[in-house]
């Protein structure tokens, strides 16, 4: 049986924050949780989480090289818990491997953005939120693995997240009639599908705010940057977001900021950036004191094609950021 295992660098012993803009590595043996894992690991692959969020089609290029010339019979990733960086690496590596005919077993939350990353392609093993599940993940992602590599069913050997394969099956009643009946259920007022839709889950709102003492940021997925678009923000499938700073900027004018959105036609966008990002309108609240501080950065990417995993790590990541700063609420505009 041969086994690779991908980790970032925190769990390859590279560093914390400090190193999470490592470019992938490829290290041999185990490291790490590695070594908990009860199995013979050919070779460890490990990326700072940074840098795969910043340079995904880079460290997947590299790290996809790697397995392609290793040819391991499992691909083990993590477990990442309840990173949402980590998860989405380990999740968007599992999938792609899918694709190169890799099986993979991931351990992470059930919440974890990697979940949705990896698309059903992935045995993922329910885990704990953070590390202290460490000693009962392992375990289960090893009997996993050997129960894969042995070409065996892997229902088995534990519990994995469905994986929502679907499969073709005979159905008592020709298609034409499920059709009609669900027009005719549609019509009396329930509304359904044989598809199953699932659920995004809900953010629950915070507390009503004294917005004339509250700091307010803007954060947009129009895809609104400086003119230029100085740091490349994709026009579709953003893998990124970005910041530019506001303070002291009292309306955005189209000589200064633009949009390269994808999704929709830009002539007003370009005129006005504002109606994108409503700074003149909240700079004219500001002054009038009707809102306390507009925050002085500004938070921008293109949600056009832009993966629900991907987009829920950027928020993620985004409100970390606005909550250490001491932001009160936030503006989200959108096309």
């Amino acid at each position: 049986m041969k086994v690779l295992h991908y980790v970032n660098q925190f769990f390859a012993g590279m560093g914390g924050e400090d190193a999470a803009s490592t470019p992938p590595v490829l290290i041999p043996g185990a490291v790490g949780p590695g070594r908990g894992l009860g199995l013979e690991i050919s070779a460890t692959l490990a990326c700072g989480d940074d840098y795969f969020a910043e340079h995904e089609d880079d460290a997947l290029g590299q790290l996809l090289a790697w397995l392609d010339e290793a040819r391991p019979d499992v691909l083990v990733c993590g477990p990442a818990f309840g990173s949402g960086r980590y998860g989405y690496a380990c999740g968007t590596l599992a999938r792609e491997a899918f694709r190169l005919g890799i099986v993979s077993v991931c351990g992470m939350d059930p919440q974890n953005p990697g979940v949705l990353a990896a698309q059903g392609k992935a045995y993922i093993v329910p885990t704990s939120a953070n590390v202290a599940g460490m000693r009962d993940a392992l375990p289960k992602m090893a009997a996993l693995t050997v129960a894969l590599a042995a070409g065996e069913d892997p229902s088995a050997a534990g519990p994995f997240l469905p994986r929502h394969v679907r499969r073709n099956a005979f159905a008592a009643e020709t298609g034409a009639d499920r059709a009609v009946e669900l027009l005719l259920a549609k019509i009396a007022g329930d509304t359904r599908s044989e598809i199953p839709i699932p659920d995004p889950g809900r953010i629950p709102p915070g507390p009503v705010l004294d917005i004339a003492a509250a700091t307010i940021a803007l954060v947009t997925e129009s895809g609104c940057v400086p003119r230029g678009n100085p740091d490349q923000l994709p026009s579709r499938h953003a893998r990124s977001w970005h910041r530019y700073a506001i303070d002291g900027v009292a309306s955005l004018s189209p000589e200064h900021y633009e949009s390269v959105h994808g999704g929709f036609e830009l002539g007003a966008a370009s005129e006005d950036p504002n109606r994108l990002v409503p700074l003149d309108a909240l700079r004219q609240l500001e002054a009038s004191r009707r809102v306390g501080t507009v925050h002085g950065w500004l938070y921008t990417t293109t949600g056009n094609g832009t993966p629900v995993a991907a987009a829920a790590l950027f928020g993620q990541a985004i409100a970390a950021e606005l909550n250490e700063e001491g932001v009160d609420g936030v503006i989200l505009t959108g096309t």
